[in-house]
């Protein structure tokens, strides 16, 4: 999107999944912005290649969900072994949403369609385009940039984003610490061909006094095989571990690539079962790191994925919290930038996604070392009390939840405005897909059926006005209350509560009111949204339940609730 002549536009740094999505985010709000990367070319191979759900019902938000449906391969359960023996199976079916799995999905082909899809707002990535220095001020920053032939240029934007990975010239030119520990083990990762008898929709990780290894099918034959070492490795050769000095930088990854032979001689000694390993297409040696920054802004400065924090690839959390960030950062500088809201709405960025981070940084360092543990505790946690608690319903539940990243939640955030509804989701919790009849909407839309995915629309706030005919908490609601809803004269409370959100989120709020839905395919809206009518929920742009309440006794409540964060005002009132 190219900038107007008096509108500056916000400059990204890398244009990996996380900087892609941040610019999508922004150029979806028209909001002019610039993205550039090093490189010359996109690279070749990735060592991400899991898209969890939740990242899933985001793209589809976006409206770019169905190119990776089409690419990916579905993966519908993870399983844990120990020394051949399964100790534990998660099932990701009865997650409560359309996408009940891992997608598998080379991260070179998330990056292309990212791209093409950038494209369709006018955004093209400036390859062979370096930052080389950067200076800030109380109202914009100056980027020193060159490009491939080696011409400088210095650019003066609003904000600048800090995509650029996990050695982050942003945050060296920042002077930013990036705290915390590297791995003794040296692991090694390869893409080949895997023929065995194991289900090929899920993937399998194998713990032994051998060490680890894990297989993803991607679909094809096609897997991913990931192990730590035998041995550490210095200079591309193996080090006994007492010779070998575990180094406390996080850009040590060791050269070479292992060979076809070591993945099998692994496989020979780890998986316990029948198992041919052949098509080697590429290989690569690295080491795992735990760290973070502790401030995800620095004045004009935003830090985002691995640029702020990088973790072991347990879980598959990455590169889905890098692209989760942008979107949680996109929306907040859009407002601030097109004046809809005060520049302290941006404060909220590090007050929400660090404590996430931070929690992703602990619980993969624990996975990891759970699984790789040959003695003490964690082997006893690991062989003993595992299995008893892979069975306890529960604990199997928010398992799958945490995977999958849709129990991420903001309900702490300043941002949140919450009241007490008979079920449903919380303030602050992801919004859930369902199945609605519209009743009334914006741009003339007539009623019918739809899928709250579909009305939502991450460039504007969606609020929803729930209401039935049978009053407050209809618990006999039925097909033919949902048919009188659609001609019974509108509420005043709900006439008034939309007339205030709209007045205050002037130009950006999309309304809706919706009953329950008479037939079709999808969760019905009680179920997802509870049984009080009339209610609403205020949808922020990044998917995420910004207040609900009751129309009758909370509106005053929401406007004040907006007015304060999301309307623009001066700083100190």
């Amino acid at each position: 999107m190219a900038a107007a002549a008096n509108e500056q536009p916000v400059l990204i740094v890398g244009a990996g999944p996380t900087g892609l999505a941040a610019a999508m985010s922004l150029a979806r709000a028209q909001v002019a912005v610039r993205i550039i990367d090093r490189a010359p070319q996109p690279a070749a191979h990735s060592r991400a290649i899991g898209i969890q759900a939740r990242t899933l019902e985001l793209l589809e938000q976006h409206r770019v969900v169905e190119p990776f449906l089409a690419a990916g391969h579905r993966l519908r359960a993870a399983n844990l072994y120990s020394n051949g023996h399964r100790l534990a199976r998660l099932d990701f079916d009865p997650l409560h949403t359309r996408y009940p799995y891992l997608m598998c999905l080379d991260q070179t082909v998330t990056e292309r369609i990212l791209t093409e899809h950038l494209a369709t707002f006018g955004v093209t990535v400036e390859r062979g385009t370096e930052l080389v220095g950067l200076t800030q001020g109380a109202a914009r920053a100056e980027a020193e940039l060159v490009d491939a032939g080696g011409r400088r240029e210095t650019v003066h934007v609003p904000f600048l984003v800090a995509a650029d990975g996990a050695h982050s010239t942003v945050r060296r030119l920042l002077g930013l610490s990036f705290a915390g520990k590297t791995f003794e083990q040296t692991f090694m990762l390869a893409d080949l061909h895997a023929d065995w008898d194991l289900p090929d929709d899920e993937f399998h990780l194998f713990a032994s006094g051998e060490g680890l290894a894990a297989l993803f099918p991607m679909g094809g034959g096609r897997h991913r095989f990931i192990a730590d070492h035998p041995e550490p490795v210095v200079d591309g050769k193996a080090k006994p571990r007492e010779h070998a000095e575990a180094s406390s930088r996080e850009d040590d990854d060791p050269p070479g690539d292992p060979p076809l032979a070591l993945f099998r001689e692994i496989a020979g000694r780890r998986i316990h079962r029948p198992l041919e390993l052949s098509g080697l297409e590429w290989s690569s040696y690295f080491r795992l790191n735990s760290r973070m920054v502790e401030r995800l802004r620095v004045q004009r400065t935003f830090l985002v994925g691995d640029a702020a924090h990088v973790h072991s690839p347990a879980g598959a959390q990455g590169m889905n919290t890098g692209i989760q960030e942008a979107f949680n950062l996109g929306w907040k500088l859009a407002r601030v930038l097109k004046g809809h809201a005060a520049e302290h709405l941006l404060d909220t960025y590090q007050a929400e996604r660090h404590p996430i981070e931070r929690d992703v940084l602990r619980q993969t360092t624990f996975i990891t070392q759970l699984a790789e543990a040959e003695r003490g505790a964690l082997k006893l946690l690991r062989e003993r009390a595992m299995p008893i608690l892979a069975a306890f319903g529960p604990l199997r539940d928010a398992a799958r939840l945490m995977v999958s990243e849709l129990s991420i939640q903001y309900r702490r955030s300043a941002l949140t405005l919450e009241r007490v509804l008979d079920g449903g989701p919380r303030a602050g919790e992801r919004a859930p897909d369902a199945l609605v009849h519209v009743i009334d909407g914006p741009l003339g839309r007539a009623p019918g059926t739809g899928c709250i995915f579909d009305l939502h629309d991450p460039a504007y706030f969606s609020l929803f006005l729930l209401v039935g005919a049978s009053g407050d908490n209809p618990r006999g609601f039925d097909a033919t209350d949902a048919l009188a809803a659609t001609s019974t004269p509108p509420d005043p409370s709900i006439e008034k509560l939309a007339s205030l959100v709209e007045r205050v989120l002037a130009g950006n709020v999309r309304i809706w009111h919706v009953t329950d839905a008479q037939s079709g395919s999808g969760t019905p809206l009680m179920e997802a949204y509870g049984r009080t009518r009339p209610a609403f929920y205020l949808l922020r742009p990044d998917g995420y339940i910004c207040a609900r309440g009751r129309p009758a006794t909370d509106a005053s409540a929401l406007a004040r609730h907006c007015e304060s964060w999301f309307a623009a005002r001066r700083e100190n009132g």
